[in-house]
């Protein structure tokens, strides 16, 4: 579902960078403009960064293995994390140099027509690109805000996709504004500090990309939905009276560990146990359907024990002590 989804936004993007970074080069060499170099060294950085993810999601789809019996599925979010360091380095810093230079040393635009007329087309491209991840995102976002899709989303394909194309359209209206400035006025400084400008834009939208990959690579937890979904398919009000704590973990965007430690019947017998563990885990799968590894741990509830709160040895990453610092 989103993988497909995130592909079709990927093609569409790198071929619409491929396209544009040609043009904008072409655009260079005849005008000597160094936003339209800093912009097309930004589309050559972001058709590297596409590619990277279809590597990434061809990767992931490999078959567990002895030496990895929980898959592959995390290939996504190293190359996702991957692509913004190229983002950060070959985009942003190259722009910022490109900037700091042509400001230091300007030089009057020529052939004005030729940045003009490629940044326009780049503007209608990735306009088109923009659009079909918007598309193919709303299929996944739900109801969600676009900030609170980016930032919980779990396949790192289509947000990575999003912020590049969105700081790809503020990049190509600030390097319009640049060139625009620079052809009135006769000052090629306006040129330089349009580049710096989409330098920092590029290095800005590269942390963002860097800080939500990284807490996907460290291992997220189900959503909110999706645990109360577990939640309630555990639990049948027989056998399994309740769910004494329960941790889940992200695999890969579409495959989710969950192991749990649930409360049986002190008199059941232990096939009456494995038989409900079994039908706990039918009805998890079904109620979520990446829930592709399942261990449930039955034992004997205590609210003595229960009072005690959690034994953070015995189950990390269990709830902090009261008082404790998070």
């Amino acid at each position: 579902m989103s993988a497909s989804g995130g592909t079709r936004a990927i093609v569409a993007a790198l071929a619409a960078n491929l396209a544009i970074a040609a043009s904008k080069f072409v655009a260079f060499a005849f005008s000597g403009s160094s936003s339209m170099l800093a912009e097309g060294v930004h589309s050559l950085a972001d058709s590297g960064n596409q590619a990277l993810l279809l590597v990434g999601g061809k990767k992931a789809q490999r078959e567990a293995t002895p030496q990895h019996p929980f898959g592959y599925g995390r290939e996504r979010y190293i190359y996702a994390f991957l692509v913004s360091i190229i983002l950060f380095s070959v985009g942003g810093m190259f722009a910022l140099y490109e900037g700091y230079e042509k400001i230091k040393h300007p030089h009057e635009i020529e052939h004005w027509y030729w940045p003009v007329g490629v940044l326009v087309f780049a503007i209608i491209a990735e306009g088109f690109s923009f659009r079909t991840a918007i598309k193919e995102s709303n299929d996944l976002r739900g109801k969600k805000s676009w900030k609170d899709f980016v930032r919980h989303a779990k396949a790192p394909e289509l947000p990575v996709v999003l912020l590049e194309d969105f700081g790809a359209l503020v990049g190509l209206v600030l390097a319009l504004g640049g060139v625009g400035l620079a052809l009135l006025t006769g000052d090629g400084v306006w040129d330089g500090i349009g580049t710096v400008c989409i330098g920092i834009l590029l290095v800005l939208i590269a942390v963002v990309l860097a800080i939500e990959t990284k807490s996907l690579l460290l291992g997220e937890a189900a959503g909110v939905e999706e645990v109360n979904k577990i939640e309630a398919a555990i639990v049948d009000g027989d056998t399994v009276t309740r769910i004494i704590h329960m941790r889940t973990l992200h695999l890969g965007p579409e495959e989710l560990l969950i192991a749990a430690k649930i409360a049986v019947q002190h008199d059941d017998t232990a096939a009456e146990v494995a038989s409900a563990i079994d039908a706990a885990e039918a009805r998890i799968r079904e109620a979520v359907p990446i829930a592709r590894v399942i261990y449930l741990e039955p034992d004997i509830y205590s609210e003595t024990e229960a009072a005690k709160g959690a034994d953070r040895e015995a189950t990390p990453g269990g709830p902090a002590p009261s008082g404790a610092e998070h």
